[in-house]
């Protein structure tokens, strides 16, 4: 019996190369950014501190890809908040529709929903509240 397990393994094993050959090359696509179901805030390529930066090998013919990622120039939003202001229903939570009053909490509300309700509560947002 592990004879014969180890003779499939082996067969298998010398045909993979030539499936993998046969397969089609398909070309990467690149599409625009769907939806976020929030804010997307963005700062000029030239505003922050480059604090890293990669090249990406290319075939030859084809345009250069560099991938930075830039330490913020500053950090923006109000991170402090009323819950009661954007509560604007009184149900308690702070729905993600509700969190688009304040750009700052709409960009962290996915990180901030650890629970996944689609809302947040007082105790979600301890650190941001004033009240």
């Amino acid at each position: 019996m592990q004879s014969r397990s180890i003779a499939l393994l082996a067969v298998l094993l010398m045909t993979t190369p030539a499936m993998a050959q046969q397969l089609p090359h398909t070309p990467a696509q690149s599409q625009p950014l769907g939806p976020t179901g929030g804010a997307i805030r963005q700062q000029p390529l030239d505003a922050g501190r480059v604090s890293g930066s990669v090249e990406i090998a290319q075939p030859a013919g084809e345009a250069q890809v560099t991938v930075r990622s830039l330490e913020p120039s500053s950090v923006v939003g109000q991170y402090r908040i009323h819950f009661a202001a954007l509560d604007v229903n009184g149900d308690g939570f702070i729905s993600r529709e509700e969190a688009q009053a304040n750009p700052a909490l709409a960009d962290e509300f996915n990180s901030l929903d650890r629970k996944h309700r689609g809302k947040l509560d007082r105790a979600d947002l301890a650190g941001w509240l004033v009240d």
